[in-house]
């Protein structure tokens, strides 16, 4: 059976928890957390990156740093994870869809400026697949409108939008480290703050409302309740697994890339033969293979393939149902303008397995019953 995800694994991971353990420090903010904030600031270059407990909770971070109140809202696309919005709903304010790309599957940036109002607070920027939002023109609605950005890359890590780093061209960018993505550590994330500003206030939330992060670095005598807060934290054996993953970031992306191009090389006959639509990568971006998707020709031939491959020991699956359409969305949200894109190229959407591991014969083998279920249809 060829999976669908296999967890990244290179081997340091346990010698690293060991080291953890034997540091006696396993809660949070310790030695391996400290490495792995250090090693997303020097290679993304946002002013300051804290280790969380999920992406969720990074989105969460940078929703009580904007001070997201009932009343708001938060523009974004409907096709992402429940955690973009939940984040923001969960502060009170309304989430407000617009339609998506058909190329990329990221939020369409021209219907942005038509869905804000005198509520709008923010725009969360989903950077699907590892492929850059166009950054350049939400920037630039954003600073004429006076509104944050914060950048939902969970799946964005190593991946650039015009050489900066997705997670570190907005106020706040997020990262996801779940056991599906590129570089994991089972649940975990993290959030990137451009503005030194927000760094202080960011410590206190994520560390239950408290200055002891100051108090660690010796900066005050004892540790006050400064504020509301929650533990936002992972353990330090997590970041532990994580850092043996983040010191061969460079090689598993290379590897995930060699993969995605054999898929792209070998599925080039069937989307040149308009049987399927292979992933769109815009000039200026760089992306990070975190997926390999086909789109089918809708639903019903899509749940056809899944099962052909199934049949064939490949496990694929779709991906996110719109929010708009789920009873959540309906009831904390709106969707803005036509849903032109959102509900149809999702239905569409195909996932194939992809991951560190993934070898060049699965590839081959994939690609080849791919092959044969539209020989047979």
């Amino acid at each position: 059976m060829i999976n669908f995800n296999v967890p990244p694994f290179t081997g340091k991971e346990i010698e690293y928890i060991r080291e953890a353990v034997d540091n006696q420090k396993i809660c949070g903010d310790g030695p391996f957390t400290r490495k792995c904030s250090e090693w997303i600031e020097q290679r993304t270059g946002t002013r300051k990156a804290l280790l969380t407990t999920s992406c969720t909770h990074a989105t969460e971070l940078a929703a009580l740093l904007l001070d997201i109140k009932e009343g708001d809202e938060v523009i974004l696309p409907s096709y992402t994870f429940v955690s973009t919005a939940d984040a923001f709903v969960l502060r009170g304010a309304t989430a407000v869809f617009v339609d998506i790309r058909p190329d990329t599957m990221n939020i369409d940036e021209n219907l942005i400026e038509d869905a804000i109002t005198d509520r709008t607070r923010a725009i969360v920027p989903v950077h699907y697949a590892g492929v850059g939002c166009e950054m350049d023109t939400i920037m630039d609605i954003a600073r004429r409108h006076g509104l944050a950005v914060v950048e939902d890359a969970a799946q964005g890590i190593m991946a650039t939008y015009k050489g900066r780093a997705l997670g570190a061209i907005g106020d706040f960018g997020c990262f996801s480290f779940h056991e599906t993505k590129n570089y994991s550590m089972g649940e975990g994330g993290a959030l990137l703050i451009r503005d030194e500003s927000y760094v202080e206030r960011a410590e206190i939330f994520r560390e239950k409302g408290t200055d002891r992060s100051k108090y660690y670095r010796g900066q005050v005598d004892k540790y006050r309740w400064q504020d509301y807060g929650s533990s936002y934290l992972p353990s330090d054996m997590n970041a532990a697994y994580l850092y043996a993953q983040l010191e061969m970031a460079d090689e598993i992306n290379r590897t995930r890339l060699a993969r995605w191009d054999q898929y792209a090389e070998l599925l080039k006959p069937l989307a040149d033969a308009g049987r399927i639509t292979l992933p769109v990568i815009p000039e200026g971006c760089v992306h990070n293979a975190h997926m390999f998707y086909i789109k089918t020709r809708d639903i019903a031939e899509r749940t056809a393939l899944i099962d052909h491959l199934k049949a064939h020991d490949i496990l694929s699956v779709f991906h996110y149902v719109p929010l708009h359409t789920a009873p959540a969305g309906i009831k904390f949200g709106r969707f803005h303008g036509e849903d032109r894109y959102t509900t149809s190229e999702s239905e569409r959407l195909l996932r194939l397995p992809m991951y560190y591991k993934l070898t060049e014969d699965e590839v081959t083998y994939i690609c080849g019953q791919v092959s044969a279920f539209y020989e047979s249809h």
